[in-house]
């Protein structure tokens, strides 16, 4: 079947069949293509593939079979033309950034990013004299005051991290046309199971590859999804020459996490909504941030541009950062990292990890205090989640 036939499938078959192309040896599983280089027939040909002329693989750096396979499952899953895939999330963003922008240019960015998604905006990008307007992710008032003639894109987050602030996609998407610049979101928190930026206006959508869509915390990885124009054009180039690469193996890995994306994103829903509802109750929990509770206040737009609320729940606890890093030096089953979107429940503190680096004032405006708490809820039972917990907030 062409990749194209796909698309009339439902997201769990794709995720389990779609962009394989098997070899002679007819595998019912993955190949693996564990290649620095290719051979040619003759000197015609190779000359051939460097200059374009013909199709097929030239140096691993940028053309591998098993890349070349999980980019394919990806790009149908989104319900985009291609998928381009990269050695990090962060790589991911870089080669957007070296492919669309030059010196002089500006970016309009959600100040709800990842931490170091922000740090390269402002510390990096700032170098080569790229400058970025960082604005609050859910008003559209912002963002419109925000566009300069120089805006080339907007770059969001959505859910946020680790707020789970939402941007109304099509909004934003209809805002950033209009003044010909593009809609980038990292698409990180939902996955394609969840949401599909694309089809919502968005240009072209980012993942961290190293978080759901690997699903166990096995790899690092990470890729960019949109038109093929635009990725051929603009950011192919990028990766073949400065080389932020995805490995063979890790591409294998994350092809096969993609096989039971849709049923792992469905658990993570339904134990997090569980989790928040329960803390909720806790008398040492002061608010929580879970678009799936029915009072948050953007609770009916996850619902529209979504079809799950996702595995990340925070929360504040009393007792500012000591009482945070109390609940999280009493439990004893959940992972203390920094990382998401494991089968395995992660909790962290972001204003000591994962935003750190962030001035006070930048983690303040994001949201992010000393007693916020960042959980990833995992696949375990969920009473065995809420009994860990409560080992650190009973002592508040």
């Amino acid at each position: 079947m062409s990749d194209q036939d796909w698309q009339d499938y439902s997201i769990e078959t794709q995720g389990i069949r779609a962009g394989q192309h098997r070899t002679p040896e007819g595998e019912h599983s993955d190949a693996i293509f564990p290649t620095s280089s290719y051979v040619f027939d003759s000197a015609e040909e190779a000359a051939g593939r460097f200059s374009g002329k013909l199709a097929g693989n030239i140096y691993s750096r940028f053309t591998n079979p098993t890349v070349n396979a999980f980019e394919r499952r990806l790009a149908i899953m989104e319900g985009a033309e291609r998928a381009m895939a990269t050695s990090s999330g962060m790589a991911a963003i870089n080669t957007v950034c070296l492919g669309l922008l030059s010196a002089g240019d500006h970016v309009v960015c959600s100040r709800s990013v990842f931490g170091n998604t922000a740090l390269m905006f402002k510390n990096i990008m700032h170098k080569f004299a790229i400058e970025t307007t960082f604005v609050d992710l859910d008003d559209i008032t912002a963002w419109q005051a925000a566009v300069q003639d120089n805006t080339r894109f907007f770059f969001l987050e959505t859910p946020s991290n680790p707020m789970g602030t939402l941007a109304d996609i099509k909004q934003l998407a209809d805002l950033a046309h209009a003044h010909n610049a593009l809609l980038i979101v990292d698409n990180v928190y939902c996955t394609p199971a969840l949401q599909k930026p694309l089809s919502l206006g968005a240009d072209l959508v980012v993942h961290s590859a190293t978080k759901y869509l690997d699903g166990q915390g096995r790899c690092v990885g990470g890729a960019i999804v949109g038109d093929n124009a635009l990725i051929e054009e603009k950011l192919y180039p990028i990766l073949r020459t400065t080389g932020p690469t995805m490995s063979p193996f890790n591409a294998w890995v994350f092809q096969k996490g993609l096989e039971t994306l849709s049923l792992r994103m469905e658990k993570h829903c339904s134990n997090a909504l569980a989790i928040a509802q329960w803390l909720e109750e806790q008398p040492s929990v002061e608010t929580v941030h879970y678009t799936g509770l029915q009072n948050h206040p953007q609770h009916a737009l996850a619902k529209e541009q979504q079809s799950g609320f996702g595995g990340i729940v925070s929360f504040t606890v009393k007792g500012g950062k000591k009482g945070a890093w109390a609940v999280i030096d009493a439990t004893q089953m959940i992972s203390i990292t920094a990382n998401l979107g494991d089968v395995k429940s992660m909790i962290t503190h972001p204003s000591t990890t994962t935003h750190g680096r962030l001035t006070e004032d930048e983690r303040v405006q994001a949201g992010i205090t000393d007693s916020l708490l960042r959980l990833g809820v995992g696949l375990e039972n969920v009473d065995d989640i809420k009994a860990d917990l409560e080992r650190g907030l009973r002592g508040l």
